[in-house]
């Protein structure tokens, strides 16, 4: 089974999931699949200061954008999923994490995109229409709102 492990936060009212540890193939289904909104994977660690100072800025756009998914995808040590979920509960994340527990990089690197060197942070957008866009590299507000404008 592809789904290694589920943890619920509590959110409110909603019982959706908000953090899983799955494996590569577990994520190239989820990238896979269709979708009517322009979908936004961030890659990143609790331990890389660029991921975490951009983070707040796709919170934002997220927030501001109810025509966008965006999801965490985290490079942690899936033998710690603890350290993630802390730092979910203190950075108060409310966009889906998963933690990516496949450290096998080489084998699935050039899956996400031909174009990255496995450098985080970095980012996967995926329009409605299937295609790709890939970013590697710490970004601003600015920059990542002028990067989804372009991809609408």
């Amino acid at each position: 089974m592809s789904l290694l492990l589920w943890t619920k936060f509590d959110q409110g009212s909603s019982s959706e999931p908000k953090f899983a540890i799955i494996d590569f193939p577990a994520f190239e289904k989820m990238i896979m699949e269709p979708s009517e909104k322009l979908r936004v994977y961030n890659f990143w660690a609790t331990w890389c200061a660029p991921c975490v100072k951009e983070m707040p800025y796709f919170q934002q756009v997220q927030q501001e954008d109810k025509d966008l998914d965006l999801i965490f995808i985290s490079m942690d040590d899936g033998r710690k999923p603890e350290r993630v979920t802390n730092f979910m509960e203190r950075r108060n994340i409310t966009s889906p994490v998963y933690l990516l527990n496949d450290v096998d990089y080489n084998k699935w690197i050039d899956k996400v995109s031909p174009d990255w060197s496995g450098a985080i942070p970095a980012t996967l957008f995926i329009r409605k229409d299937g295609q790709r866009s890939f970013h590697e590299g710490e970004v601003t507000y600015n920059e990542l709102k002028s990067m989804i404008n372009q991809l609408k």
